[in-house]
């Protein structure tokens, strides 16, 4: 049984999530004068963190997903003699995230989608002890 996801812009189905965010994405051209668009929904900001997460894994870490914060904790640490924890690397990222999104006057989806990203993260961590 293979999973699929369908694109919320057209209804198409897709057997990956990577194809249903460009489907997705290809919906949101629109013309510079264009009126402002609502803000996206819980469950499409969810859909879109795990695309992210997804192309990330991809690209820089391992194919279970994001798996880098525990070298980046383990090299501060080292540096710093501090005791960070992998978890506690997650929720620093998340106030960079949120920092950005709330010092800008317009929404920036790229802040608010990696903060979602980086939550699940951080409470996959936290409940795995690290």
């Amino acid at each position: 049984m293979s999973k699929s996801f369908i694109c919320s812009g057209c209804g198409v189905e897709h057997d990956t999530m990577k194809k249903t965010l460009e489907c997705f994405q290809s919906h949101e051209e629109t013309p510079k004068e264009a009126p402002k668009m609502p803000e996206p929904k819980a469950a499409e900001l969810l859909g879109r963190a795990a695309a992210h997460m997804h192309d990330r894994s991809a690209t820089y870490d391992e194919p279970e997903g994001e798996r880098s914060m525990g070298k980046v904790v383990t090299a501060f640490n080292a540096i710093t003699g501090r005791d960070l924890t992998e978890s506690e690397g997650w929720m620093f990222m998340q106030q960079v995230k949120l920092v950005r999104l709330f010092t800008r006057s317009e929404y920036h989806a790229d802040s608010a989608e990696d903060n979602i990203a980086y939550a699940a993260l951080l409470a996959e961590a936290k409940g795995d002890g690290r």
